[in-house]
């Protein structure tokens, strides 16, 4: 037996245990023994198909095509299985090469996580072509058919919330249909055009470059509801430029999958304010969404900001910030969540370091990053400011953990994402999210020096060397 089915026996043995336990330890959309039985056999048909008028209009949820093989098989249970989308259904990575996402099932519940996976941005040559490395587009050659394989840790080991046997942190998730959104396009999952960069050395022909992130995602809800059970509980998320799209694309998802329960938890990617006539003295991210949103096709006529707003009429277009408090106001039932680090070296990087002349000529690396955590600081207080009038929209601030930059406060694990001086962990707010009642928790932390003062971490350490 290979280690992979092992495991895989493993899960559907204690699965299989759990159902017999009894409903007492059910969740909402958790299928009982016998029907998790007979699910082993005769997998569940999809029951919420796109209907004929969901595959018309602005972003449609469109098929494969006739006769494609997206390499799905219903019965393969707790396995990564590559599927394939066909040009049809208008994805298409950055590079023009075939999209493909990843599905792990389970046959005990109809419940399901969709992920979306992190990584850069990219408006030129530079950044779209891969050279400017972690700063730029993630996978500009594509997505492998074995992308979610163990030698592939970033993907394959990434979350809590994607790892069914985590050994360092558990979530309800684990037990869940797993939906991994692969990102190749180095627009956060919102981009919708064709965009031509030349080689600044003239070397190299010009770059063709698909921002197609939003079709790619429309093309991803579309399989999912023509092949898995509708979810009675669905939770949306993923880190940095995943956490930002599940954030963007979460409504219209939310919308057409149409789970009983919906949450969303954004981790390290926000949308913070930023009005297109506003001062960058004030509202420091306005020359980043400037630029993104001429590269990335984010204004055209019935293009991504219009579709966004026909489903959140509060969603301001001239300003991205907003997004917020559309959703909060548009799903009012849903519990939604954001979280990031105060010290966050990676996003803060993205969103000021290529704008601001004053931290690219910082005369030392100390004094760059302090400019950074300066302009940081300020779109992260009006940001909680922002959230702080908003019951079903919490947030869960923590001040620096010693590994990947302090970016993602979600991967690896849940621990040392802490608020020690509250004495809460990050497993408090992903489960006040998914399990709690009433208003969202909302918890920053103002102590500046206890998470410093932590032991030495050796396996952060060796994460660092990796990363």
């Amino acid at each position: 037996m290979t280690v992979k089915n092992s495991i895989a026996m493993k899960v559907l043995i204690l699965t299989l245990g759990m159902s017999l336990s009894g409903a007492a330890f059910a969740e909402l959309g958790d299928y009982g023994f016998w029907r998790t039985l007979v699910n082993l056999t005769s997998p569940p048909k999809a029951d919420n198909p796109v209907t004929e008028a969901q595959r018309q209009g602005d972003y449609p949820l469109q098929a494969n095509s006739a006769g494609f093989n997206d390499g799905f098989s219903p019965g393969k249970y707790y396995e990564w299985q590559t599927v394939k989308l066909s040009a049809e259904t208008g994805a298409v990575c950055g590079n023009g090469s075939e999209y493909k996402f990843f599905v792990n099932r389970v046959p005990n519940t109809s419940n399901t996580v969709v992920y979306m996976e992190g990584g850069g941005a990219c408006w030129d040559y530079e950044s779209c072509s891969g050279q400017t490395g972690i700063r730029g587009a993630r996978n500009p050659d594509g997505i492998p058919d074995d992308y979610m394989n163990i030698a592939n840790p970033s993907a394959s080991l990434v979350s809590p919330f994607v790892v069914r046997l985590n050994p360092l942190s558990s979530v309800k998730t684990q037990n869940w249909n797993m939906v991994y959104i692969p990102y190749c396009t180095g627009d956060i999952y919102s981009g919708d055009r064709v965009a031509v960069y030349d080689d600044p050395t003239g070397d190299a022909p010009p770059l063709v470059w698909h921002h197609n992130g939003l079709r790619n995602n429309r093309a991803v809800v579309s399989w999912v509801k023509d092949h898995l059970q509708r979810p009675k509980q669905m939770l949306a998320t993923g880190c940095s430029a995943g956490g930002i799209g599940s954030l963007t694309n979460y409504q219209p998802m939310r919308r057409d999958i149409a789970p009983t329960r919906g949450f969303l938890i954004d981790d390290s990617g926000p949308a913070f304010q930023a009005p297109l006539d506003g001062d960058p003295a004030q509202y420091p991210s306005v020359p980043l969404q400037t630029l993104i949103r001429d590269a990335w096709g984010l204004d055209e006529a019935s293009g991504p900001l219009a579709y966004l707003k026909s489903g959140m009429p509060l969603l301001d277009l001239n300003d991205l910030g907003t997004l917020y408090t559309a959703l909060a106001t548009a799903l009012p039932s849903d519990r939604m969540g954001h979280t990031h680090f105060w010290q966050d070296l990676n996003f803060s990087a993205y969103s000021y370091e290529r704008f601001y002349d004053d931290i690219q000529n910082a005369p030392s690396e100390a004094a760059k990053e302090q400019l950074l955590h300066d302009r940081w600081h300020v779109d992260t207080d009006r940001l909680l400011s922002q959230l702080s009038n908003l019951d079903n929209f919490g947030y869960f601030m923590p001040w620096y953990r010693g590994v990947n930059e302090s970016h993602c406060s979600t991967i690896i694990e849940f621990a040392n994402s802490d608020i020690q001086e509250a004495g809460l962990e990050m497993d408090d707010f992903i489960d006040n999210v998914l399990n709690g009642s009433g208003a969202v928790m909302q918890a920053s932390e103002t102590d500046q020096q206890a998470d410093y003062n932590k032991p030495f971490n050796a396996f952060y350490w060796l994460l660092g060397q990796v990363l």
